[in-house]
């Protein structure tokens, strides 16, 4: 049985990331990359599934976790009758090894531990052949994948199962470090764990270091920058919306996608989160990962891609996987990837205007790109879509991908105006109001005094909140005050945003999903352009408030069960959290930057 999601830590090496609980154990980790097979993958099943432990033995007493400085060194204390233990964990920064150190230090006494190791190649399907190397290493091999354990603590066979039991004083620290690499390369030389911890250390310390940012909750975004720093793939600058799939939008629920790939979705948004608190680099490389991605014909443009810009992300069901407690299926992959979403390319092109207004180095231009976007999306932006939460089944005419239309167009006009770039200007101007009076016609319900999820619908959409952050209305206007109104009706039953409407005839029984973190934010936001700062404040206390112990939050919250739901760590919740906490603190960043751009 897999721990409470909230109940897991993150270690990451910018290539993947692991899941470890507060008992010891990794349950999750897909190895040596976000989109390869996990080798551990107990988070979906149990532990036959593949994970690894290492905690005491006897009794546990009291056991705590929390992160050593503002990195990514996951420290878990364990406290017993005869002592003090303190199981460190991290993976250093990828160079060409990856590796994941756990050093048992003895802080008191003398305590009796376990370790327990289940290695399962292929989404906890695949069992490898185990055999010892020269040095006395620990070999598992299965197909293409290749791991090496090496720790001075003697090792059995149990079961189909690694095991260990050995002591651990005070002042002594005992290492495991385990390897990955291919099969058919040579096995991985041994590493100095200390050296290791140390070099691990003194990355965070440069990495954080960077944030440029001294108002309040600085120790909050802190954490969700480094969050966000362990879901970038380092090797292409490409951003993964989380590193788990098939966690569940609702305890017991079939919701359950894979987010272990880059989503335009989130384009603009964390341009400005990494722009604003100092990291240029970072928001740099995910604007060339955005170019070469979508390089190509504008007709061929997705709402997602791979961590190198894979198109093709097939999606298929690990049926030997039960689901996190019990939530089926357990998908691998994301049949969204071909669907048409009108508000990616309101996205992209406002990533580009966003870099240029704040002078960030580019390495290649984009405006030829652009217009070819906008030439194709002139042809097609009064075409039925999916929408921004990826909805299966027939397109409908959402409120939001028009909205993300014309911040497009407007967009390419302010390029225009602003940088002196050559294009239809007048063509682009014209389809900017024909999308605006579109919008306003038939996607505002005069009765109700709101905007609407689709034309001719009476439920609302929580995108819909985006309206005056992207500069498509001001906060000021009368139908915003009235959007924000009837959200605050009836998306907020528990004190958080819902982003569907609850009043929603489904074969599912309601609710269908938890609360939905980042839309709670995006009404804080809204608040915040209003010149509503208090109000704001308690939404991001809120949704604050329901951080791990570790300050990381999934996609979404269950206000019944007082549980989180969904992918874990959730970058778009995380990014969200970063910018509202600067919307706070300088009202021009970065809700003012889209609303004025």
């Amino acid at each position: 049985m897999p721990s409470r999601i909230e109940d897991y830590g993150i270690i990451g090496d910018g290539e993947t990331v692991a899941l470890v609980d507060r008992t010891g154990s990794i349950d999750w980790l897909c190895w040596p990359c976000f989109d390869s097979d996990a080798c551990f993958s107990a988070l979906l099943g149990d532990e036959r599934n593949g994970h690894w432990r290492i905690a005491p033995s006897e009794k546990i007493e009291h056991s705590s976790h929390g992160y050593r400085g503002d990195g990514l060194i996951l420290e878990t204390r364990f406290e017993t009758a005869g002592g003090a233990v303190t199981l460190i964990d991290f993976m250093p920064p990828r160079d060409t090894a990856t590796d994941i150190v756990r050093l048992v230090r003895g802080d008191r006494g003398r305590v009796r531990m376990h370790m327990d190791l289940v290695i399962r190649f292929g989404f906890g399907k695949d069992v490898p052949w185990v055999r010892r190397t020269e040095d006395r290493a620990l070999l598992a091999i299965c197909g293409p994948d290749m791991l090496v354990l090496r720790t001075p603590v003697e090792t059995r066979g149990e079961n189909m199962t690694t095991v260990a039991d050995f002591e651990v004083s005070a002042g002594q620290t005992i290492p495991f470090v385990m390897a990955y690499s291919a099969s058919h390369l040579a096995v991985p030389a041994p590493i100095d764990p200390a050296a290791a911890l140390r070099d691990t250390e003194a990355f965070w310390r440069d990495w954080c270091g960077k944030f440029d940012y001294d108002g309040p909750y600085r120790d909050l975004a802190m954490r969700s920058l480094v969050a966000l720093k362990a879901m970038i793939y380092a090797p292409s600058g490409g951003i993964v919306a989380a590193p788990t799939t098939s966690l569940p939008e609702k305890l017991g629920g079939a919701r359950n996608w894979d987010y272990r790939f880059c989503w335009l979705r989130d384009a603009t948004f964390t341009l400005l989160a990494l722009m604003n608190s100092g990291y240029h680099d970072e928001a740099s490389d995910w604007h060339d990962w955005l170019l070469r991605s979508v390089a190509g014909s504008p007709a061929d443009m997705q709402i997602m891609y791979g961590i190198l810009g894979q198109r093709r992300l097939t999606e298929w069901e690990a049926d030997w996987l039960p689901g996190y407690e019990g939530a089926r299926p357990v998908r691998i992959g994301n049949a969204a990837y071909a669907q048409l979403q009108l508000d990616v390319f309101g996205e992209l092109m406002d990533a580009f205007h966003q870099s240029r207004e704040a002078n960030l180095k580019l390495r290649e231009p984009t405006w030829d790109l652009e217009c070819q976007l906008l030439e194709h999306l002139g042809r097609i932006w009064n075409e039925t879509d999916s929408g921004i939460w990826e909805l299966r089944g027939p397109g409908k005419h959402y409120v939001s991908s028009k909205v993300l239309a014309w911040v497009a167009f407007d967009r390419g006009v302010k390029s225009v105006e602003h940088f002196g770039f050559h294009g239809p200007v007048e063509r682009w101007r014209e389809l900017r109001e024909m999308i605006h009076r579109d919008v306003c016609e038939k996607g505002f319900d005069r009765e109700q005094n709101t905007f609407v999820e689709s034309y001719g619908s009476k439920l609302l959409d929580a995108s819909t909140l985006l309206i005056p952050s992207v500069g498509f209305l001001p906060a000021s206007d009368p139908r915003v005050a009235g959007m924000l109104a009837a959200v605050e009706q009836h998306l907020m039953p528990d004190g958080f945003v819902l982003r569907h409407d609850p009043r929603a005839v489904t074969d599912e029984q309601p609710p269908i999903e938890g609360a939905f973190l980042a839309c709670t934010l995006w009404l804080a936001d809204a608040y915040v352009l209003r010149g509503d700062i208090e109000r704001a404040e308690v939404l991001l206390k809120r949704v604050a408030g329901v951080a791990n112990d570790l300050g990381l939050l999934s996609e979404e919250y269950d206000t019944v069960a007082r549980r989180m739901t969904g992918n874990f760590p959730q970058a778009l919740t995380h990014i969200a959290l970063v910018n509202t906490i600067h919307n706070l603190n300088a009202a021009r960043k970065p809700a003012m930057q889209r609303a004025k751009a």
